[in-house]
């Protein structure tokens, strides 16, 4: 037996309204199925909750990233022998918006991935899904590089005056600081490379953006909070945080201009 409630997809529905989640919004989730708790019917019901809540003119957009598809070069658990760099970049199944699952996303963004109807970007490696009105809007021409810029769902869910909620998960999840990042010019650029299997056929690209880095998310996040903008609750037993995504983007830039000058 435990002590937690069991949450159901009318009652996660409920704490999400409770929280400010609403009719026709664009929102950004970036979930952990585990710290919710007991959910009927798992990711499905956590799914379907939201889409009740943002009704048929909203839209869901999920982080469906892939970045084991990278560089062996950039490898380091486990690293890739340097002799084996060249096998891995002309074998490594390439990336398609249909077919390549996402990684270390959670239950619920990779769902989503899977939902009729849902749309997703075509970026090889910081790829996202939508449902809904503007789903294809949010994840159409996502360019190589800059891959958190204005142009990139993220962006666009700025640009829209949505939100991002951080439903379980914690501020080093919060993805769209990296908007922030990429507006701040702080940090270095690298390299990056991956395999694309759109347009027909399969091959190895490179480009250079930044070296994206939330270690101090965690940090940056306890001080946008601290202004008063995040909404903070709970639905089912997780912690969750509702907050503006183009305000979110600009106090980063701020803030990682000011703590890496």
């Amino acid at each position: 037996m435990t002590d937690r409630p069991l949450a159901t997809r009318t009652s996660i529905a409920a704490d999400l309204t409770a929280l400010g989640l609403g009719w026709g919004n664009v929102v950004c989730v970036h979930s952990s199925l585990r710290a919710l708790g007991r959910v009927l019917g798992g990711p499905v019901a956590v799914v379907q909750a939201l889409l009740d809540v943002v009704g048929r003119h909203g839209t869901l957009l999920v982080p469906t990233h892939t970045p084991g598809n990278s560089d062996p070069a950039s490898w380091s658990n486990p690293p890739a022998p340097p002799e084996e760099w060249p096998l891995i970049r002309a074998e490594l199944p390439g990336y398609h918006p249909r077919s390549s699952p996402s990684q270390h996303m959670g239950a619920v963004a990779e769902l989503v991935r899977t939902w009729p109807g849902a749309q997703r970007s075509d970026h090889p490696q910081l790829s996202f899904a939508a449902v809904g009105d503007r789903a294809a809007e949010l994840t159409a021409a996502h360019r190589l590089a800059p891959g958190f810029g204005e142009a990139s769902p993220l962006g666009r869910v700025a640009a829209a005056r949505g939100s991002v909620l951080l439903l379980g998960a914690g501020w080093s999840s919060c993805s769209v600081f990296h908007v922030g990042e990429q507006r701040a010019g702080t940090a270095k650029t690298v390299m990056h490379g991956a395999a694309l299997a759109t347009g027909g056929d399969r091959r190895w690209v490179t480009w250079t953006d930044l070296d994206f880095d939330a270690a101090d998310f965690d940090r940056l996040g306890a001080a946008y909070e601290a202004t008063g903008a995040v909404t903070v609750g709970t639905v089912a037993g997780a912690t969750a945080r509702l907050l503006p995504a183009e305000g979110a983007a600009a106090f980063a830039a701020d803030w990682l201009q000011r703590e890496h000058p």
